[in-house]
């Protein structure tokens, strides 16, 4: 009872706040025919009464069997709803300022007059200000709602060719191909979601490697999906590991057993789609008769959940081995393995999704996620040490992606001549 009405506050909240810019934009549409503006105010509050209903059915779960169509309606409501009305208060908040202080200043000049004489001028609304806030608001709404519609399953191959003096002749044009941050419980197009495993079977892959984050929160939310993500196959074999989302860190479990069942559960999940799961530990990957070493440990991000032992999976792997390591966040690439291990030659990870919101114009590359990570999306390297941060295969929170689009990444490791 308490969070349904914490949730009913929150909404009346968010409510005054749209109220109070309603009042600037029915000012710039006030010479509008009025069948005009009738349509432009219903317009106006359709997203937020939209908002307001999916978000009090999700919270409350009323419909538990349509839990991912309603997380994606809050999503998307509130990214079409709030993005646009956030650019255009700016501006609301900038006039208001500049009527506010012509206010003052009249109020003022009228005091310090010799003969002050009552005054009925009143302060008016500046049409440029508002007109331009509206205009800048138009861009996120056109955006975002281009990205929901189209960007969710706008599924990228991106390709890299790595080259090293020490891979072994065996392994010399191997073709690795890797996804990260599937977020099963995000999903509500399956068909979508096929068919970028086709893409990424089409390519071929002599190796494939998952790192992390298959589920939001539960491992039921991968139920569906198991039948879809099973179809990856590669020679060498599908590799996994886990994400931070994996743990089940952002649900108030009713008890530790239960918690521990449901990382028991997500694991089981790979282990069900033929995924080889590798919790802080490591494997060898043979061909004829020359060996790499494949690394893979548990979840650790700075600011994040660090079960990952690196130190452990490491252990028993002589330096002059070919070593990949998979690691689900790239904070730990800087944090742990630079400055400990110069010899694992290249780490993969994922986590960012590029924040699924940015601009990428050939090398040109930009998200607000950058402040948060040095490394967040495609091929870094430090020496002859490499890093790929995977943009994540699908998304959540916003159901689409602006700039960012979901990724296959397809590295191809060569030997350096």
């Amino acid at each position: 009872m308490h969070r349904v009405v914490f949730l009913v506050v929150v909404l009346l909240m968010i409510g005054l706040l749209d109220f109070y810019i309603w009042q600037a934009f029915r000012f710039v549409i006030r010479n509008l025919n009025e069948s005009v503006r009738l349509g432009l105010n219903v317009f106006y509050w359709f997203f937020q009464v939209l908002f307001a209903v999916t978000t009090f059915l999700y919270f409350t779960g009323i419909f538990k069997h349509n839990m991912p169509v309603f997380r994606a309606l809050v999503g998307a409501t509130f990214a079409i709803n709030f993005l646009p009305k956030f650019v255009m208060l700016i501006f609301v908040l900038i006039d208001d300022l500049v009527r506010g202080g012509k206010f003052v200043t009249q109020k003022v000049q009228h005091i310090v007059q010799e003969n002050p004489q009552s005054s009925s001028e009143t302060i008016s609304r500046s049409d440029f200000i508002l007109r331009t806030g509206l205009v800048a608001a138009a861009v996120p709404f056109i955006t975002t709602s281009f990205g929901i519609i189209s960007g969710a399953y706008d599924y990228r191959v991106r390709r890299k060719t790595i080259y090293y003096s020490n891979l072994p002749k065996a392994f010399d044009g191997i073709r690795i191909a890797q996804i990260s941050d599937v977020h099963s419980g995000s999903f509500y197009n399956k068909t979508a979601v096929k068919g970028g495993i086709e893409m990424l079977n089409a390519e071929k892959p002599d190796l494939v490697f998952f790192t992390g984050d298959l589920v939001n929160d539960r491992a039921t939310e991968v139920t569906d999906y198991i039948n879809i993500f099973d179809k990856i196959k590669a020679p060498l074999g599908v590799h996994s590991v886990l994400g931070n989302h994996d743990y089940g860190m952002y649900v108030d479990w009713e008890s530790e057993k239960a918690k521990r069942k449901n990382i028991d559960d997500v694991i089981a999940a790979h282990g069900e789609m033929g995924w080889q799961i590798l919790l802080n530990e490591h494997r060898k990957i043979t061909v004829n008769g020359e060996s790499i070493a494949l690394m893979g440990v548990e979840n650790w991000g700075h600011g994040f959940l660090k079960a990952g032992d690196l130190p452990k999976t490491y252990k028993g792997l002589e330096k002059e081995e070919f070593k990949i390591l998979l690691s689900h966040d790239p904070s730990h690439w800087r944090d742990q393995v630079l400055p400990m291990h110069s010899d694992i030659d290249l780490t993969l990870s994922g986590h960012t999704h590029g924040m699924q919101f940015g601009i990428e114009i050939g090398d040109f590359k930009w998200s607000p996620v950058q402040y948060r990570y040095k490394e967040w999306a495609g091929l870094y390297n430090e020496g002859n040490q490499h890093l790929y941060v995977n943009r994540g295969y699908g998304f959540i929170g916003l159901p689409g992606r602006v700039g960012i689009l979901p990724e296959i990444t397809i590295l191809e490791l060569k030997r350096a001549v």
